[in-house]
């Protein structure tokens, strides 16, 4: 991935880029999704813990099956990347993949809160072309086109304008004490969502630093590129896509101007817990 970090990668020449029709169709299958989550949401239905601390429930499972079904019909030629799927190493041999979190933020659906969403990205050559985040309960759609900027409910939208660390939006329940100058705003489970917050102006920075999977932001990256936000893993390096272990350490998603700051306050603390 060449340019500046974050930056938007390459003229729109791939097939996929510019089938805007391919575009229209991904969102309808992300909207079919979410209503049949929004169905479920609050109702009563199985859930459990695939590992301490990651929770998983029915739907998450019924609504993948629903996105691989109507993904795989529209480009049967894609590999398939999802959380909720055993993955397979054919995917690496693909130069398009599907990347899906059927309800990224799972956590905030069975507890019954608006932080959830059903997550859709197109990669091509390692790369996010097509972007949708589909959100349900807060009647939010975030779209995006590699080339052809980034949409909240078909209205375009641009990252914030803002160079100063002290002040910064952050959505977080709780702030560490190195970080009591930045200040916390409302905070999804979801972590795509919270990405799109920066995108749409309403953060000014995201960051976590643990490992995390290219389903959680395969669709929010493009979404942030396109509304020219930077967006990093937690060292500051560019985003991969379709890589062998699908895993990335950290997210540092930011209005452009506070990226730099953020990479140096954050890289004691992400060089200690990228050791552990």
């Amino acid at each position: 991935m060449g340019g500046r970090v974050g930056e938007r990668t390459g003229a729109a020449t791939g097939s996929a880029m510019l089938n805007r029709n391919l575009a229209d169709a991904v969102a309808a299958v992300a909207r079919e999704a979410g209503e049949r989550a929004l169905a479920r949401w609050r109702t009563d239905f199985r859930r459990w813990d695939k590992s301490p601390g990651n929770p998983v429930c029915e739907i998450d499972l019924e609504i993948d099956a629903l996105l691989r079904e109507r993904l795989s019909a529209l480009d049967p030629d894609a590999g398939w990347l999802s959380e909720e799927t055993v993955d397979n190493a054919e995917r690496l041999t693909k130069e398009r993949l599907w990347v899906v979190d059927p309800i990224d933020g799972t956590r905030d659906y069975i507890r019954g809160r608006e932080g959830w969403a059903v997550s859709i990205a197109l990669v091509e050559a390692g790369q996010p072309v097509i972007g949708v985040l589909d959100c349900p309960p807060r009647a939010a759609v975030f779209r995006a086109e590699a080339g052809r900027g980034a949409t909240l409910n078909d209205v375009p939208i641009r990252a914030a304008h803002r160079t100063e660390l002290a002040g910064a939006r952050v959505p977080t329940e709780a702030l560490p004490k190195a970080d009591r100058d930045l200040v916390p705003v409302y905070r999804p489970n979801s972590i795509a969502l919270r990405i799109a917050m920066v995108a749409a102006g309403e953060a000014d920075l995201v960051a976590t630093l643990r490992w995390g999977h290219e389903w959680d932001i395969a669709a929010a990256t493009l979404i942030a590129r396109e509304a020219g936000a930077a967006i990093t893993d937690a060292f500051g390096q560019p985003f991969a896509f379709n890589t062998a272990t699908a895993e990335a350490f950290g997210v540092l998603a930011t209005a452009r101007g506070l990226h730099d700051a953020a990479v140096e306050r954050l890289s004691d603390r992400a060089r200690a817990q990228s050791r552990r």
